[in-house]
């Protein structure tokens, strides 16, 4: 029997790759602060999801599309004055849902599992979702590296950007579009709910040990992957939802780095204050 056969292969591999994709683009939501945004656009891709399973077509076509509205919206909005970015995401957040909602009762008899969609259902992979996570690991790492000082630069310090010639309305934007990217390809994983604790939860744990980018960055993949691999064991294990055990798994690990970094004594006497994140 080939290896990729067996759907716990096809996991344990789903997991290391969505594990490495999230810790990525995590850190940069962290040091952003999008972790709201990110959630709105969980939910927002979700009636883009729901749209494409009723007419047939790859359900991460309709959650992209969906997302890159959503993602373009948001820009255009948050770029006017006196719009508040919260509030932006805030009713995308309610609105998507809600047309997601809508789509499902306009169809009686709906046969498809939707609760994979919410929460994922990372036993069930196949190899193009696979191939489809690799891909999307592929270019964000790219984006993500080739991007690394523009991004860091207009989150940090938008009126320096400004004046060394940034586009700081350009690069908001391939980060929110990246984002949405790395949304849609955890659907099957961990579905438009549970991927925000992936994203978020081991960014936030890697910010309280380093104030590093790379290091930062390297200690979010370990902590992504290591929550997904000991997710989908405790389903195993203790009979529980892979995508749920994923997500509590992260959770415990931003919880014991947030313990363990409070009792940790102070390197100098300085340090408690110090809040820059140094590039390299």
């Amino acid at each position: 029997m080939n290896w990729w056969d067996d759907a716990l292969h096809r996991a344990t591999a789903e997991v290391i790759l969505v594990g490495a994709l999230a810790g990525l683009i995590g850190v940069q939501v962290v040091l952003r602060r999008l972790s709201f945004f990110t959630m709105a656009l969980t939910h927002a891709t979700f009636p883009g999801v729901v749209a494409a399973s009723i007419i047939g077509v790859n359900i991460l076509v309709g959650g992209a599309v969906a997302g890159a509205a959503v993602a373009l919206g948001v820009a255009a909005l948050t770029r006017r004055r006196g719009q508040d970015a919260a509030a932006a995401t805030g009713v995308v957040l309610s609105a998507g849902f809600a047309l997601g909602a809508a789509l499902v009762a306009t169809q009686s008899g709906f046969s498809r599992d939707l609760s994979s969609f919410l929460v994922g259902s990372v036993l069930t992979v196949t190899v193009q979702d696979l191939v489809t996570t690799l891909v999307a690991l592929v270019v964000v790492g790219l984006v993500l590296s080739v991007s690394a000082r523009p991004l860091l630069l207009v989150g940090f310090d938008r009126a320096g950007a400004r004046a060394a010639g940034l586009s700081t309305g350009a690069w908001d934007l391939v980060l929110l579009l990246t984002i949405e990217v790395v949304v849609v390809t955890l659907v099957p994983a961990a579905g438009t709910i549970l991927a925000l604790s992936l994203i978020v939860a081991p960014a936030a744990a890697a910010r309280l040990w380093t104030d590093r980018l790379p290091v930062m960055s390297v200690l979010a993949v370990v902590f992504a992957v290591g929550s997904g691999l000991a997710g989908l064991w405790a389903s195993g294990r203790f009979d529980i939802a892979a995508g749920a055990g994923i997500s509590l798994t992260a959770t415990a690990v931003l919880l014991l780095s947030w313990l363990l970094t409070r009792l940790r004594p102070a390197v100098s006497p300085g340090a408690a204050g110090r809040t820059e994140v140094a590039p390299a």
